[in-house]
């Protein structure tokens, strides 16, 4: 069985420098050692991969830097992928540009992460050892200004929502549930997923990530994968919500 994860870190994160009050490369950041960084916590997850696929792409140099320093007995297994469009085209072409690069070596199953995202081990690992397609929540409250969301229709099948003005978020159609996304997905059929990365045209990847994400798991029934909550989750848009990380939490203080 041969596993793969790909971890987007391209973006700029203009709102969580604003909130440390210079720019920065957000899963860089840290309290303390290098260990309390996102990126570290990421890559240091108690599940190993046999290929790591970091797309970064604002202030390149400073994440290829830290990865060569601070990883260096990941070197034969972790590719970093430089997105030259990052400040050009949205979240969908950093996951274009990992899964491109995956679609190189064969695999049997690809988790895909966002890399600002803190997440608890034991749910992340239920998340990579479960045997078939996953999507993942989050039991925090669902904010128009800093959630993606997914729902279920009177089908159901699944379809994600988010606001890029974090303004207000809108369903147009009665629905049965409705989750905050975990913003983690397990892809547990290669072939599937190589065809949708070969089919999809270039613009359908130039906007959000979910373009990918709804075409994967849009057309399937809901009992063809499984729906897993992480325990404690964060999405760090900003320091204070990188301050809610335990250990970060005690550095800060």
């Amino acid at each position: 069985m041969t596993r793969a994860l790909v971890v987007t870190v391209a973006g700029m994160a203009t709102r969580f420098s604003r909130s440390v009050g210079r720019e920065c490369v957000k899963c860089l950041y840290r309290r303390g050692d290098f260990s309390t960084c996102l990126l570290s916590r990421l890559l240091r997850q108690p599940v190993s991969f046999d290929r790591y696929l970091l797309v970064g792409g604002y202030r390149f140099a400073e994440l290829e830097e830290a990865v060569r320093r601070e990883f260096p007995d990941l070197a034969d297994r972790l590719t970093l992928v430089n997105n030259l469009s990052y400040a050009r085209y949205g979240s969908g072409w950093s996951l274009y540009c990992g899964l491109r690069e995956a679609c190189r070596e064969p695999f049997d199953e690809l988790v895909f992460a966002e890399g600002d995202l803190y997440l608890d081990p034991p749910s992340f690992s239920a998340v990579c050892e479960a045997p078939s397609d996953v999507l993942t929540y989050t039991r925090e409250p669902i904010l128009a200004d800093r959630s993606v969301v997914f729902y279920f229709d009177l089908r159901g099948r699944v379809h994600y929502r988010f606001d890029t003005g974090h303004g207000a978020l809108r369903i147009d159609e009665p629905f049965t549930e409705l989750r905050n996304s975990g913003q983690v997905w397990k892809f547990a059929d290669p072939d599937r997923l190589r065809a949708l990365v070969r089919k999809l045209p270039e613009s359908d990847w130039q906007g959000t990530n979910l373009t990918l994400i709804e075409r994967y798991f849009g057309g399937e029934d809901r009992e063809n994968y499984r729906v897993l909550p992480f325990a404690d989750w964060i999405n760090c848009n900003t320091v204070s919500d990188f301050d809610r990380i335990p250990k970060n939490r005690e550095e800060s203080t």
